[in-house]
């Protein structure tokens, strides 16, 4: 794969250009994008980007972090805080996120979706209201191991890091495993339609959109 070099803002100003193009100009239905990397790619802050140069553009935008979807802490810790199999496959609610946030932005939904499910600090639901998504506007969902679920995107971006970036950037060391699994699993730069290396986050590159 032959990467550019790139700053983050021309990245930022492609993508929006991109799905721009891509989202009707007069409603009908939403564009749901993924923004996958590990968070020591600080994937919520290109969503932001993103999200921020979409709404200048006049498109109503969600960016909606995985975080915000996590399991109980009963059910994420069942096999001990530091577990990386569980951290890959059990922690985040995918069952939550088909029913919260994809289903009401199927070609038949309402619009109205959950932001998010559960606060993993107080351990409990966050309570937080629907919010409704304009037709036409753009779901940008970012966080961890995003490709393999057959999450219906109609983009996919993937931020990597080279392994020992992620190790260099990563405090929790436990969790490495896990990453290494999605690689040898998921393979996430074959499968993403748009892959950018972010080893050195001053200066990314990428391989253009598809």
């Amino acid at each position: 794969m032959r990467l550019e070099p790139i700053t983050w803002e021309r990245l930022t100003g492609a993508l929006a250009a991109h799905l721009d193009a891509l989202a009707p100009a007069d409603g009908g239905p939403w564009l749901k994008v993924a923004v996958d990397g590990a968070p020591a790619a600080r994937p919520g802050d290109l969503a932001e980007r993103v999200a921020s140069e979409l709404r200048l553009r006049g498109r109503d935008v969600a960016a909606v972090a995985t975080s915000g979807f996590l399991r109980p802490a009963s059910l994420r810790f069942e096999y001990g805080k530091e577990d990386p199999d569980a951290y890959y496959g059990g922690w985040f609610d995918t069952g939550a996120l088909w029913r919260e946030v994809f289903g009401p932005l199927e070609a038949d939904g309402t619009g109205w979706f959950l932001p998010d499910l559960w606060d993993p600090v107080a351990d409990r639901a966050t309570r937080s209201p629907y919010r409704r998504l304009a037709p036409g506007g753009v779901l940008l969902l970012h966080g961890p191991f995003l490709l393999g679920h057959w999450f219906p995107f109609d983009l996919t971006v993937h931020l990597r890091l080279s392994g020992a970036a992620l190790a260099r950037r990563t405090p929790e060391r436990w969790t490495l495993p896990a990453f290494e699994r999605y690689e040898a699993e998921v393979a996430p730069a074959d499968a993403a339609d748009v892959v950018v290396r972010a080893d050195d986050p001053r200066r990314p590159a990428w391989a253009g959109l598809p």
